[in-house]
């Protein structure tokens, strides 16, 4: 792994500063669980490091019409978040089976979506969700559909100059459930298929009115299997 230096930032705007200054040169480093087994196979080899941790104004969650998730909070924060079990318990469950709780205690959501590895745990649930990517760049502040997000493999729409700032959930449609399922290995271990399903009933509650099946491991990004809907 090459030599790199650190910059620590507290604010979105001081994040911002440093990725426009340094350009393709930089990257954000949050929990770096998974980027730093990207850097430790030489896949690749910024020159600065953008630490986001202290940005206190995207570690947390909160309810504001549905569930804003930010960038830099902990898978840990999300599985135990009280207002995610309220309102999409989905996201806590898969979060139980994400890796370890080491690994959860320090890696972000932003982060995971940001490596965009196709075996994402938390992706396909998104995907299901209908979230959206809050992003700030050198342009301002805009959002991207989650499930326009993802490019290609470890590729998403983010530029040099852009973070991530939050995924937004909305609220989930009345008379609906999702779940998610995966299968790996071994415990622990990210899937070799993901699968997440949201499924919506009529007003009568006996016919499906609207369904999402979201797969990860199975495509250079997730995919919705749009014939299965």
């Amino acid at each position: 792994m090459m030599d790199f230096d650190v910059i620590t930032v507290g604010t979105v705007a001081e994040a911002l500063d440093a990725l426009a200054k340094y350009g393709e040169d930089a990257k954000v480093i949050a929990g770096g669980q998974s980027l730093l087994n990207i850097l430790k196979q030489g896949l690749m080899a910024p020159a600065v490091l953008v630490d986001i941790r202290r940005v206190e104004e995207i570690g947390g969650l909160r309810l504001d019409g549905g569930l804003r998730i930010g960038a830099a909070a902990t898978h840990r924060a999300l599985e135990l978040s009280a207002d995610a079990l309220r309102m999409h318990p989905v996201l806590c469950e898969t979060e139980r089976r994400l890796a370890y709780v080491q690994t959860r205690a320090w890696g972000t959501v932003g982060g995971n979506l940001c490596i965009a590895d196709p075996t994402s745990d938390l992706a396909p649930c998104f995907f299901a969700l209908d979230a959206a990517a809050a992003i700030a760049g050198p342009e301002g502040e805009r959002k991207v559909p989650i499930a326009e997000f993802f490019v290609d493999y470890y590729q998403t729409v983010l530029g040099p100059g852009d973070l991530l700032t939050e995924v937004e959930v909305p609220a989930p449609p009345p008379r609906s459930g999702a779940a998610y399922e995966k299968f790996r290995n071994v415990e622990g271990d990210a899937p070799i298929v993901g699968v997440a399903v949201r499924i919506d009933l009529d007003e009568g509650g006996g016919r499906c009115a609207g369904a999402r099946v979201a797969l990860g491991g199975v495509a250079p990004v997730p995919w919705r299997a749009a014939l299965a809907e």
